[in-house]
């Protein structure tokens, strides 16, 4: 089947992720309402077009610290979930009524990783999400930066907007960010040399992200490189994404009418369900499991599953039903759903079936990951 090609997807998406971070939504005197309102104004004639849109947006922290001024101290993590206590009010008033402008209704959502953890409750927000937009209505999407802890963050809200892609079901995603677009060498190796913006990437799987990019940012958020491992993820779904300069004018408009701007990231002809991503994705993997020659090539030219026969180490300690990472020689090539438990991989990792029964009793499973619980090239 021939590849969508660009102007067709952007032509043919129906529903929108718009994803804005603060480096774009802010100044040096806290929200910058020009950008707020130029934003606005073009989700507004998306809306006119028939278009569908989420937004996520940052800036609730930078709010707040906008709003206490300087006589208070801002200090630690309780420093921060305080700000963004105070300011995600603020933003959501500000974009109340920037849309009550274009007679458009909005709607707070604040998520916790925990809050897509449960299937059931995955669901339940999926069905939210579609009433929303069923009625015209721009959910506007934010992590709970209040209540949240290290454990059950998204990481930062490039990752929500990659997980959106599903709850949604989006045709399209559109990072805004405070660069031109993703730069074809990392700068910092590269200082002295004038380096072409990358018009588009075919296939993002093959890219290098810890070269082009560096690896994350010493704080683990933000940056180009969460911004393509997110649209790694979203390719993998069969979801296109845009990274365009967020503060330049109509930006997004100019983008979508086919204007030689940013970044477009191809999705995969080959796309993964919905099922499969929301496993991959859901949570961290909570332990490592080392494989050898023998079922990585049964795992990634055969679509078989995983067997103990073909697990040299385990890591981690962790329950059955928990999501695991799949490595070999040193690279992780999948994540998956553990039959077992950590302790139980010990005892018959590199073991055949019956040794397996031998070890454990004949009431076990014969796959430690069955295929239709793991995804290959997994984003993480």
């Amino acid at each position: 089947m021939a590849a969508i090609t660009k102007q067709t997807a952007l032509e043919n998406a129906k529903c929108i992720i718009i994803k804005v971070g603060s480096a774009v939504l802010t100044d040096e005197n806290g929200l910058s309402f020009p950008v707020l309102e130029s934003l606005v104004e073009q989700i507004a004639h998306l809306h006119k077009m028939g278009k569908k849109v989420c937004l996520v947006s940052s800036g609730a922290v930078a709010a707040g610290k906008k709003t206490l001024g300087t006589s208070y101290k801002i200090e630690g993590l309780a420093g921060k979930q305080g700000a963004a206590a105070i300011g995600q009010g603020k933003l959501m008033h500000e974009y109340e009524v920037l849309f009550q402008k274009h007679g458009i209704l909005c709607a707070q959502i604040l998520l916790t990783r925990d809050d897509l953890r449960s299937r059931e409750r995955f669901l339940n927000a999926k069905n939210t999400f579609q009433q929303l937009l069923q009625w015209n209505v721009v959910p506007i999407v934010n992590e709970n930066d209040t209540v949240v802890i290290h454990e059950l963050k998204f990481g930062d809200n490039d990752a929500l907007a990659s997980l959106l892609c599903n709850i949604v079901e989006a045709d399209l995603s559109v990072n805004l960010t405070s660069t031109k677009g993703v730069l074809a060498k990392n700068p910092l190796k590269y200082p002295n040399e004038q380096i072409e913006i990358m018009e588009q990437i075919e296939n993002i799987q093959d890219l290098n992200l810890d070269e082009l990019c560096g690896g994350k940012t010493s704080v683990g958020t933000g940056g180009m490189y969460s911004k393509l491992l997110s649209a790694r993820r979203s390719a993998q779904l069969g979801v296109a994404t845009f990274i365009i300069p967020g503060k330049e004018p109509n930006i997004i408009l100019r983008a979508l009418q086919g204007e030689k701007i940013g970044t477009w990231i191809c999705p995969t002809d080959d796309p993964v369900s919905r099922r499969k991503y929301w496993l991959a994705y859901q949570s961290d993997a909570q332990g490592i499991l080392t494989i050898d020659e023998g079922a990585y090539l049964a795992l990634s030219e055969k679509g078989k599953s995983l067997l103990p026969a073909g697990i040299t180490h385990v890591e981690g300690n962790f329950g059955a039903g928990s999501i695991v990472a799949v490595v070999y020689q040193n690279q992780k090539i999948a994540v998956g759903l553990s039959n077992y438990s950590a302790s139980e991989l010990r005892k018959i990792k590199g073991l055949s079936r019956l040794e397996v029964a031998a070890a454990l009793g004949n009431a076990h499973y014969p796959e430690v990951i069955h295929r239709d619980n793991l995804l290959l090239h997994a984003a993480i």
